[in-house]
């Protein structure tokens, strides 16, 4: 680790203990991520780290979202985990023609933390070592008015920006139709310039040869020229982790 690093997490955690928490049992990839997240800037990185923390006991106390917090999002079978992409990301697609609105935003909030964990937790074996990231798909083919969410949208992005820093190594947008054109400006206005770029809209042949050679056949399903069986998330099965604080 460079001399500058180092004195950045050492400074971190002594901005965190000022603020009336600790970083103790937090690797140091852990908290890289929230220094990345701020310039390296290790006030802010401290201050963004400590309301995590607030977030994560607020959200998750007991360290994990249950199957049964979130019956209703998991009904549609909407989501899938096709395993890793060829940079060893796992791969998350959001099936958007079979989502709708949730009545409950409660449980949609926790259904974005359950997709999140698990998808980053599918990176590892054992306990995460902090700096694991995940590829998003966002297919909107056959998507109706009905299917549009750009509450839902914001809040998938929002949690990553603040909470999952540094998480997101690509999200990749198929099929938008025209009409969701004007959704797409409004939800980019929350995102920031960090998130923006990792955002790809895949809009031509180019593009989708591009895209499919970054995720790579073997895990993308055969709708999308894949070799891969779609799963939904809910039945995929991991090893539970190590207790530990590390997230």
């Amino acid at each position: 680790m460079d001399e500058g690093r180092d004195s950045a997490l050492t400074h971190m955690r002594k901005s965190v203990e000022k603020l009336g928490s600790s970083a103790e049992g937090y690797e140091d990839s852990t908290l890289i991520r929230f220094l990345v997240a701020r310039s390296m800037e290790p006030d802010k990185a401290a201050k963004m780290f400590v309301q995590w923390q607030k977030w994560r006991a607020a959200m998750v106390p007991n360290g994990f979202i249950s199957e049964s917090e979130i019956p209703d999002e998991l009904e549609a079978r909407k989501v899938l985990l096709q395993g890793l992409s060829q940079d060893k990301y796992p791969l998350m697609i959001v099936l958007t023609k079979r989502h709708f609105p949730s009545k409950d935003h409660n449980q949609f909030k926790k259904f974005v933390v359950y997709l999140l964990d698990k998808t980053i937790a599918s990176a590892f074996r054992g306990r995460e070592t902090g700096n694991e990231k995940l590829v998003v798909v966002i297919d909107l083919q056959n998507i109706s008015y009905r299917n549009v969410d750009a509450r839902g949208l914001i809040t998938g992005f929002q949690f990553l920006q603040a909470y999952y820093p540094e998480r997101l190594a690509k999200c990749y947008i198929l099929h938008m139709p025209w009409f969701f054109v004007s959704v797409w400006r409004l939800v980019s206005r929350f995102l920031e310039k960090a998130t923006l770029e990792k955002v790809v809209i895949v809009s031509n042949e180019d593009e989708r040869r591009e895209f499919m050679r970054e995720v790579g056949e073997e895990v993308l399903p055969e709708e999308y020229g894949g070799r891969a069986k779609p799963v939904a998330i809910q039945d995929v099965e991991l090893a539970p982790l190590e207790n530990g604080p590390t997230n």
